[in-house]
């Protein structure tokens, strides 16, 4: 099973929330997936492989992915060891960094130190990374994040390259996977009930629990759910308060759309497309960030000769550094 990791949990203090480290059980993505039995379902959804559950081994480590709440897992199957995180926000472009981290601090956990230095070849499993998406912002069914577009200076055929799938599991995204496999179309289910509950105007607590009512009555995920009782409410409720948290300081601390981690790239990328010819609204749609943000970096652009790092100057360095 999987270990708890670290949580962020909210405080209100002089009528702002804050974020502070505490202790936090796994999330319910983790909890619920984190057995042999679902793990090898969903692997089986995702790579059209028979596994039997006795075939997963965890190697989960202690929320790299995320930092603030463990809905992150990594676990070994035959020859490939899968990494799979579980986003519920926007898509974070900077996905196949903490991907590259993570899966580096996993070798660590897997092979011993003093293997590294041996002459003979050390094999390992072939790596392949994903990110579940449930957030409440359209995206597509699926996209490709590479590693390589954070890269300062662009090349054809990059030494190091880390390629992760991003796969909206939402109901409304009808992805193949929820097919597939019956828990993740169980837990997407249940995520969406949530969200139905709170549109009929049920607070967000009281939306969780007529969702796990709902989900006895329609015979969906009531082992998990009878067998965790109130956990499963105070995990949900955990994690929601932290995307509370999240989004105050990303409006805290964004004063024109992006954040301050996805910045530069997104700089990078604004006046390498604008250099290709395209029009801002392109930008924006491909980018998936807002066209008002977009717009005023792209008028910033030929005045400062398509320099990153000159709007960066104006726009932020004041703000952040």
């Amino acid at each position: 099973m999987i270990s708890g990791g670290e949580w962020m949990a909210v405080e209100e203090q002089k009528g702002r929330k804050q974020i502070s480290n505490r202790e936090l059980k796994s999330s319910i993505f983790t909890t619920y997936f984190g057995i042999p039995k679902r793990a090898a379902e969903l692997y089986q959804a995702l790579e059209h492989v028979e596994v039997k559950p006795e075939d997963i081994e965890f190697a989960t480590l202690q929320g790299v992915m995320f930092m603030a709440r463990k809905n992150d897992m990594a676990f070994t199957v035959k020859k490939k060891m899968l990494v799979i995180g579980e986003h519920q926000s926007t898509v974070n472009l900077n996905m196949p960094l903490r991907a590259a981290i993570y899966y580096g601090r996993t070798m660590e956990k897997l092979i011993e130190a003093k293997d590294i230095y041996k002459t003979g070849r050390i094999l390992i499993p072939t790596p392949e990374f994903y990110v579940f998406y449930n957030g409440a912002q359209p995206q597509p069914a699926e996209r490709v994040l590479w590693l390589s577009d954070s890269y300062l200076e662009k090349e054809e055929e990059p030494m190091l390259e880390l390629k992760i799938r991003v796969i909206n599991i939402n109901l409304s995204a009808n992805h193949s996977i929820l097919q597939s496999s019956r828990s993740l179309y169980e837990y997407s289910w249940f995520i969406q009930k949530i969200r139905d509950f709170q549109e009929m105007g049920c607070s967000r607590d009281d939306a969780v629990k007529e969702a796990m009512k709902a989900c006895i009555q329609d015979g969906i995920m009531v082992d998990f759910i009878r067998e965790h009782g109130s956990e499963v409410e105070n995990m949900l409720f955990t994690e929601f308060n932290m995307d509370d948290a999240l989004e105050v300081r990303y409006e805290e601390g964004v004063e024109h759309g992006i954040e301050k981690g996805e910045a530069k790239t997104i700089l990078q990328l604004v006046c390498k497309k604008l250099k290709k010819g395209k029009t801002p609204e392109v930008i924006a749609e491909e980018l998936e960030e807002n066209p008002e943000t977009i717009q005023k970096i792209c008028t910033m652009a030929e005045p400062c000769g398509y320099d990153w790092e000159k709007i960066y100057d104006q726009l932020y360095k004041e703000q952040w550094d």
